[in-house]
């Protein structure tokens, strides 16, 4: 049984940055494309930022770029975002998800494509 971890959010100032951590039990962590999700109160669950298996594609949202960072660490298992320039709109639940479809092609933007979900840890971004 495929299950998601993350860890890592918490309160921070406006300007300051959090890095978060998803660590994934099953054998097929590595050919599975990642994605990191958020979602506001009121708000649909958006994409954050993704990445493939193979390490060859990334996408982010248009209101985190050049401030987010993903990437993964397949011998631990691991996905990570990193946050910097933090901003009170970024003040959301953040979930990572694992496409269960092995060796994917396309990196998807969307929720639905996504198989396996961690439970989501908050993230609070004071002005």
């Amino acid at each position: 049984q495929v299950q998601l971890v993350e860890s890592g959010g918490g309160l921070v100032q406006a300007g300051g940055s959090l890095r978060l951590s998803c660590v994934a039990s099953g054998r097929s962590f590595s050919q599975w494309n990642m994605g990191w999700f958020r979602q506001a109160p009121g708000k649909e669950r958006e994409i954050v930022a993704a990445i493939k298996w193979n390490l060859s594609y990334k996408r982010y949202a248009d209101s985190v770029k050049g401030r987010f960072t993903i990437f993964r660490d397949d011998a631990k298992n691991a996905a990570y975002l990193q946050m910097n320039s933090l901003k009170p709109e970024d003040t959301a639940v953040y979930f990572c998800a694992g496409d269960g479809r092995l060796l994917g092609d396309y990196v998807s933007d969307t929720a639905s494509d996504y198989d396996y979900w961690g439970q989501g840890t908050q993230v609070t971004v004071s002005s």
